[in-house]
């Protein structure tokens, strides 16, 4: 993707078009900082959207699931939009019309295409794993052919997206800065846990380092 590319017609921002952003660096940092996306598709008709986990190599971004999957069978097959977002604050503003959240979010629109080259697929799977938590990958028992068989991997080029983002403080109006009302930001961060051993594990078996978000 053109790290300059300019917006096209159908992704350029028409609402608060200063925090829209459209080279490739800010849309992959997006992409790699939020820990779900949602795929949207139309299926016989109707609008559906599926919370997913997805990663990205390189100028590709990709989502996985069940191969008997309808909605993803139907996502190899059709357009889509595959959205990454996060919240890093609520906007507390003196007045409600003003309160905001600031958030980072970016959209890719594209036909995906099925990987089904079962060596192409194992490498990716491989980087999603190892993505989340290095070199758990080569530790894991090797995938069967029937769970290779039974698991769709979609790839989605980056070529045609768009992030937005909001940042900062809320934005008063000048006659109501004197109102006797907090105002301000409330960060918000998503955070790793103490990891919580399975019953039965060997205790010498050492937990993996928490994955990097947000």
């Amino acid at each position: 993707m053109d790290t300059h590319a300019p917006a096209t017609p159908f992704t350029r921002l028409r609402r608060y078009g200063d925090r829209g952003l459209h080279d490739f660096e800010s849309i992959a940092a997006i992409l790699d900082a939020a820990p779900i996306c949602h795929v949207g598709h139309i299926i016989d008709g109707r609008p559906v959207v599926l919370p997913t986990l997805h990663w990205r190599i390189e100028d590709t971004v990709y989502f996985h699931g069940s191969a008997a999957s309808r909605m993803l069978e139907t996502g190899a097959e059709c357009e889509v939009c595959l959205t990454a977002s996060l919240i890093d604050g609520y906007v507390l503003a003196r007045s409600g019309f003003n309160h905001s959240v600031n958030y980072r979010s970016a959209l890719v629109f594209g036909r995906p295409r099925a990987v089904l080259d079962a060596a192409e697929k194992e490498r990716v799977l491989g980087r999603f794993i190892d993505g989340l938590f290095p070199g758990r990958w080569a530790r894991l028992r090797p995938p069967t052919t029937q769970e290779m068989k039974a698991t769709l991997v979609l790839g989605l080029p980056i070529t045609e997206a768009s992030a937005k983002v909001r940042s900062g403080p809320p934005h008063d109006d000048d006659g109501d800065l004197t109102w006797p009302v907090w105002a301000g930001t409330v960060p918000l961060r998503v955070a790793t846990g103490t990891p919580e051993p399975d019953a039965g594990l060997d205790p010498s078996l050492e937990p993996p380092l928490p994955p990097r978000i947000g």
